[in-house]
């Protein structure tokens, strides 16, 4: 008896350093990246910030500390160990603006010790005219420029009360002849008091070294000033500068309402802090009822950390209200998930997505 008790306060030791050194890093990072509205736009690897999934998109990324499953890839790495079953598969497809489409895929298996995984996010631009300054109505050629991203992910249940997960991505933009690559990391946590109370999840997303491009569209066939004329012209190569990735710190909370065996509601919020942006408030709510239909909705608010302004579905800040719903079939042993989310933005027409997951 005495055995099973000094384990369980080991144990609880453990959950308590963990929990602690979680809020040194938090505390930490947040320092490290504090954004600025000076800093706006002058990031790269805008395609990183493209959310995916219709679950956290309709709780307007405020899903944090509850996402779970294959879905999580994307919002809190963590949350992909909190799987139903042995495996998960999920296909999303989004209609960003400017008839901008942006295709995902992931998959994950569970592991003797955790869960592994891998995603590929892909976006389609479409024919673009070729244009020069000779040929300003086009040349009569086009290109499709080329964003790619090949996540690799590892998540584990560290304890009955704590999840941990990470994620590197593979980047490569192309356009034309000039490319850049680069790398990065996704990182978090999810605490649970237990199923249905209070839970919270901290992650920090998009954390790489600076990428550039280069390629050989970039060099032209230049006479040199003050050359006679006729001299014949030198290849000359323009040098881009560096850019940094939008790298996000983001903390969330949740709590289950309401938890009956036809009902579950749980309330949701998070705080983004955004290094070349503006920091985001996000408030949201999931339905569940019979364990098979889902509705939610959420709220997001940008505050400018210069001037403490906020913004909602302006040209400051596109966003505003989500929405979305699902159901959860079974077959077997295989479970089916289809779920829809919609969020209006101003100027464009809303962004739509729409989700297939498979648990097996």
């Amino acid at each position: 008896m005495s055995t099973t008790y000094e384990e369980t306060i080991m144990k609880n030791s453990n959950s308590t350093r963990i929990i602690i050194t979680l809020l040194a890093v938090l505390v930490l990072a947040t320092s490290l990246f504090g954004g600025s509205n000076r800093r706006r736009g002058t990031s790269g690897a805008q395609e990183l910030l493209l959310p995916v999934g219709s679950v956290g998109t309709a709780l307007g990324g405020s899903s944090t500390a509850i996402i779970s499953g294959i879905e999580a890839a994307y919002w809190n790495p963590a949350g992909v160990a909190n799987m139903s079953g042995n495996g998960e598969a999920m296909f999303s497809h989004m209609d960003y603006i400017a008839d901008i489409d942006v295709e995902y895929a992931a998959m994950a298996a569970k592991m003797s010790f955790g869960v592994l995984g891998a995603t590929l996010k892909t976006i389609n631009f479409g024919d673009i005219p070729v244009t020069t300054v000779n040929a300003p109505d086009g040349t009569g050629e086009v290109y499709s420029p080329r964003f790619l991203t090949l996540g690799i992910l590892y998540s584990r249940v560290m304890t009955d009360r704590i999840r941990f997960g990470v994620k590197m991505n593979l980047i490569n933009e192309q356009i034309m002849r000039v490319n850049a690559s680069g790398v990065s990391l996704n990182a978090g946590v999810q605490y649970i008091t237990r199923p249905g109370g209070f839970m919270m999840g901290v992650v920090l997303r998009n954390l790489g070294p600076d990428m550039v491009f280069n390629g050989p569209d970039l060099e032209q066939d230049v006479q040199l000033p003050g050359t006679e004329p006729g001299t014949r012209v030198e290849p000359l190569r323009v040098v881009l500068a560096d850019f940094e990735l939008p790298t996000q710190l983001e903390i969330g909370a949740a709590y289950g309402v309401l938890n009956t065996e036809q009902l579950n509601l749980t309330v949701t919020g998070s705080f983004l802090n955004d290094n070349f942006s503006l920091d985001q408030y996000t408030f949201g709510a999931e339905l569940e009822v019979l364990g098979m239909a889902y509705v939610r909705g959420s709220y997001a608010l940008a505050e400018n950390p210069d001037t403490h302004d906020f913004h909602a579905g302006d040209e400051e800040f596109l966003w505003g209200p989500g929405f979305g719903g699902g159901l959860n079939l079974s077959f077997g042993g295989t479970e089916l998930m289809l779920d829809y989310a919609m969020r209006p933005t101003k100027y464009f027409s809303n962004n739509q997505w729409l989700t297939l997951r498979v648990g097996f």
